[in-house]
């Protein structure tokens, strides 16, 4: 006669085991020499007031992932702008290509910082598609 009486041990459900996660692994950071930049930039426009024949602008500055010693942002018009007045950086560069780069007191910026330049400009106001690089 088979035995039906319920056995005196449960049955064996599997052990919950935890996941595996992958084991953390340090983030690589390149080595001293090699990227030309180091850390890099990006750069904003937004215009901060217009009038008939004229507008100001404000361009912020941000460092990348690590500091920056001087920073460049250019940028060309689209049409016949051209700036009258500049503050917090050195414009060089004629006609429609613009460069600025950093003044001697907001050049260094931390990991992330950021600062801002300005400027009054004829013309209309534009929103130019701006590079940075850092040095």
């Amino acid at each position: 006669v088979p035995d039906t009486s319920p056995s005196p041990t449960p049955p064996v459900s599997p052990s919950p085991t935890p996941p595996v996660s992958p084991s953390p692994t340090p983030p690589v950071s390149p080595s001293p020499g090699d990227s030309p930049e180091p850390g890099g930039c990006s750069a904003t426009i937004r215009t901060v007031n217009s009038w008939p024949g004229g507008f100001q602008s404000e361009v912020t500055v941000k460092a990348g992932n690590s500091s920056v010693r001087g920073w460049t942002v250019n940028w060309s018009w689209s049409g016949s702008q051209s700036i009258t007045q500049l503050w917090g950086g050195v414009k060089s560069g004629s006609g429609a290509a613009v460069t600025v780069r950093n003044e001697s007191w907001n050049g260094t910026l931390p990991a992330n910082g950021t600062t801002t330049f300005g400027f009054t400009a004829n013309g209309s106001a534009v929103t130019p598609a701006l590079t940075c690089s850092a040095s």
